[in-house]
């Protein structure tokens, strides 16, 4: 259990990601896709596509963006902007640190 006190939470290794993929991890009760690009950048955001509530974590990425698995909706990974109007992603901030993958929690 994390202690809702700290500022950020480690996520584990990041080899558990495989690169260019990601997964959904939960974090205080929300769903978080955090992505591995090919580029060795991480990325985190809300899991669920807001058009169909896909699972963003099994979508297909690719520089910057990650595209839905249900409908094809992208979203960009930095801002969260998606590719129809209006739609929108929230992002985290994480990062890589000592091969272990550290998320900052939203308070």
């Amino acid at each position: 259990m994390v202690n809702s006190s700290q500022l950020t939470v480690k996520l584990g290794a990041a080899q558990q990601i495989p690169v260019g993929q990601g997964r959904c991890f939960i974090v205080d009760g929300r769903q978080i896709a955090v992505f591995r690009s090919r580029a060795g950048r991480v990325f985190a955001v809300s899991n669920r596509c807001p058009h169909r509530q896909g699972p963003l974590a099994e979508g297909v990425i690719g520089g910057n963006q990650v595209i839905c698995p249900l409908h094809g909706h992208k979203f960009d990974l930095t801002t969260g902007k998606g590719s129809e109007m209006g739609e929108c992603v929230k992002t985290y901030l994480v990062w890589e640190e000592s091969g272990q993958i550290i998320l900052e929690r939203t308070l």
